[in-house]
């Protein structure tokens, strides 16, 4: 199983995906491992978050 990329992880590889994208320098075959890559990132994030949100709700609700 492949394992997951820190969040901090996760946003820097974005950025450098946006980057290389944003040249405009990179044949169909490249962009479209990039835009793979960023998908796959961007879920990656997107559970994290709300796994965090769930997290930080429950503790708030611990709390009172």
């Amino acid at each position: 199983m492949e394992e997951k990329e820190s969040y901090s992880e996760s946003i820097t590889k974005l950025h450098a995906i946006l980057a290389d994208i944003e040249q405009g320098e990179l044949d169909i075959d490249e962009l479209l491992k990039k835009v793979e890559e960023a998908n796959r990132l961007i879920r990656q994030c997107k559970e994290k978050l709300f796994r965090a949100s769930d997290e930080v709700k429950k503790i708030l609700e611990e709390l009172q």
